[in-house]
């Protein structure tokens, strides 16, 4: 008779082997014998090894989700490959219609958002695609914001066109700085001390980083490519605190501002790419390179990585802002490596200063 012979007939529950649990002490997964109960051995002695502890039942696997340090890492990444798209699109290329088409790709990629909100937005999947509806006003606020923001792309793209990325990249770095200026002029801000000596560090190295830019030839003060970027980081900044007024005092969700920002954009491009084609299409031809259509993708999804960072609870403002701040780094090393620009060592140390000056401003707010 076999084993499962046994098992079935009627001797089974008179076996000797039969286990009874019901004598078994009440003992919780994870405590140890002895807590309720103490283990004794067959012969009523207590066992040495009361202590043992049970086994915990196998939990459920669960990936292991991004952190918001990680997350705003990522976002540093997408904006590095930002800043490098879009200098190898406007190489030796017509900026107006460069802008004019990545543009139109974000406002493509919004589109069906926008048509989704606007039909059954409560079965948009994330909070982040969802776009709200927005009365006559609120429209006109974004449509400031696209001016704003269009103004100052167009100044960074033909900045970026005469520039070396290793120098354009950190100027636009500096907006921190920028930043907490005009809020203190206009907004009444006033930076700590501790902020005071990021600003210091910040300027100081920007100084010596003009210093460098002469060994290639670039004149801080008369260069219009260096004006240029100087002129987009301050509107860059100026935009920045424009934000806030539209997220905390109108009121107006992150994607929705996002979708209807990437929507004026389209118009406010429109001019400048008809302009070109009137004027300057012979002497400057648009050359179709598909690192184009990756711009404003690249942006749209570092931005959405960014808020994702922000939603946690745990995320700190500052610290997001630094590490974001460290795209920087891609740009300067695709400059240097891939376009075979100069003066590494200099350049390097300067992007050190200047990312240990943002540093010190955001910690010590």
């Amino acid at each position: 008779m076999n084993h499962d012979d046994g098992l079935r007939d009627g001797r089974g529950a008179e076996n000797s082997h039969q286990i009874v649990t019901s004598d078994w002490p009440k003992v919780q997964p994870g405590s140890h014998f002895g807590q309720n109960e103490p283990h004794r051995t067959a012969n009523g002695k207590e066992s040495a090894h009361d202590d043992l502890p049970i086994p915990s039942p196998p939990q459920p696997w669960h990936p292991v989700a991004m952190t918001w340090i990680g997350l705003s890492a990522v976002s540093a990444l997408l904006l590095g490959f930002y800043d490098v798209a879009k200098k190898v699109a406007v190489r030796q290329n017509a900026v107006p219609v460069v802008l004019l088409i990545s543009v139109s790709v974000g406002c493509t990629l919004w589109l069906p958002m926008i048509l989704w909100s606007w039909v059954s937005v409560e079965t948009v999947p994330h909070r982040l695609l969802r776009v709200d509806s927005l009365s006559l006003g609120e429209h006109g606020l974004l449509m400031a914001k696209s001016v704003l923001v269009g103004t100052s792309w167009t100044l960074a793209f033909f900045s970026l066109k005469r520039l070396p990325l290793s120098i354009a990249a950190p100027i636009r770095s500096t907006s921190p700085v920028w930043t907490i200026a005009i809020a203190s002029l206009f907004l009444h801000e006033r930076p700590t001390p501790t902020q005071w000596v990021g600003i210091a560090i910040v300027l100081t190295a920007f100084w010596v980083f003009s210093a460098v830019g002469l060994r290639e030839g670039v004149k801080f003060h008369r260069d219009r490519g260096v004006a240029m970027m100087v002129a987009a980081t301050l509107l860059g900044a100026i935009s920045s605190i424009y934000d806030k007024f539209l997220l905390q005092t109108a009121a107006i969700s992150p994607s929705t501002v996002q979708a209807w920002f990437s929507v004026y954009l389209v118009p406010v491009m429109i001019p400048m790419a008809v302009s070109w084609q009137q004027t300057q299409q012979k002497k400057t031809p648009f050359q179709w390179r598909p690192i184009i259509l990756t711009i404003c993708p690249l942006l749209l999804a570092a931005d959405m990585v960014y808020f994702t960072a922000l939603a946690d609870p745990d995320a700190l403002v500052s610290i997001v802002s630094v590490v974001r701040r460290c795209s920087v780094v891609i740009s300067f090393l695709f400059g240097i490596r891939a376009l075979g620009e100069a003066n590494f060592w200099p350049k390097a140390a300067c992007i050190v200063a200047i990312l240990a000056g943002v540093a010190v401003l955001a910690l010590g707010g």
